[in-house]
């Protein structure tokens, strides 16, 4: 299992890249292998706003359905549509290819709220 120190990670298990205003959004390697191998994710068009802890896609797995929440508040400036061609990138490569949407931070202070790689990796092993 693999948990980047650079990355912000909420417990409900999505990671968070901090690029000045802008947050990357993905799922972790954790919740990826949980899920199992991924076939199907819907993720909301550019400029959909987002609301922290509130889900804004839903991905498909051969396991189950999940939806995926939101780390922050904002409104989402890209979205990866490489993927929803190929959800499966999810699975080989969650920290890099298959980051989902950029979203751009209403309020920076809801970083504060997110754990550290230590401290998500502890929260998966209990």
């Amino acid at each position: 299992m693999d948990f980047p120190e650079e990355l912000y990670y909420s417990k409900d298990h999505e990671w968070a890249k901090i690029e000045g205003n802008i947050v990357i959004v993905g799922i972790t390697d954790y919740a990826q292998d949980a899920l199992g191998d991924i076939v199907f994710l819907e993720l909301p068009p550019v400029g959909t706003e987002t609301q922290v802890h509130v889900p804004f896609a839903t991905i498909e797995s051969v396991k189950s359905v999940s939806d995926v929440y939101s780390p922050v508040t904002g409104k989402i400036v890209e979205v990866n549509d490489a993927i929803t061609d190929a959800p499966e990138v999810i699975n080989q490569d969650p920290y890099g290819e298959g980051w989902m949407v950029k979203i751009e931070m209403n309020n920076p202070d809801e970083i504060k709220d997110l754990i550290s790689a230590e401290e998500y990796q502890k929260s998966t092993e209990e």
